[in-house]
């Protein structure tokens, strides 16, 4: 992606979208950002809300509301209404693109975020043995989190049947992500 390129993006409610395709098609085929939807006559680029606050900090997106643009701040207090959980995502979200990894959703697989490698390509055609796999599935929770041994036990058996390693991003409260790899071991 150029490093220059800005996009425009609007806001619908709860979902962020870029309707021009030659805006939309570089950060989704060089950085895979956003979901291609194709709804009838209609294709757009859905943008999830961590992806929309990155492309907005790194000031390659201009988002409008009702045609007006709405900043930075107002878009993360809109972000943290829709989504209660979306402060501690986006402390990992940032975190792990910084790092370099592809991060997409993961919420079919009960979490929060499916990670892959550095360098590969999410989207890869072919037979199930080319395509590419995550290699983490990544669960955020803030530092006082409280949950069930069952709720981890479906956790890491969901990221087990699909060859993921499951993570734990437990973020503090200096707004820092520590990272723990959760298994099951045999004895």
């Amino acid at each position: 992606m150029v490093e220059n390129t800005i996009v425009t993006a609007e806001l619908l409610e709860n979902k962020v979208v870029i309707w021009n395709e030659k805006e939309w098609n570089p950060i989704f085929q060089e950085k895979y950002f956003g979901k291609i939807i194709e709804e009838e006559k209609i294709k757009y680029l859905l943008l999830s809300l961590e992806e929309t606050m990155i492309l907005l900090e790194r000031e390659h997106m201009v988002l409008m509301k009702a045609k007006k643009e709405i900043d930075i701040k107002t878009f993360y207090s809109i972000a943290c209404k829709i989504d209660k959980e979306f402060a501690h995502k986006y402390i990992v979200y940032r975190d792990l693109r910084n790092r370099g990894y592809i991060v997409k959703s993961g919420f079919k697989f009960g979490t929060h975020f499916r990670v892959y490698d550095r360098g590969v390509n999410p989207y890869k055609g072919g037979s199930k043995d080319l395509k590419e796999h995550t290699k983490f599935n990544v669960h955020a929770v803030p530092e006082n989190y409280t949950s069930s041994y069952q709720e981890w036990s479906r956790y890491v058996r969901l990221s087990q049947n699909i060859r993921a390693r499951a993570l734990l991003a437990v973020v503090d409260e200096e707004g820092d992500a520590t990272y723990y790899r959760i298994e099951r071991i045999k004895p």
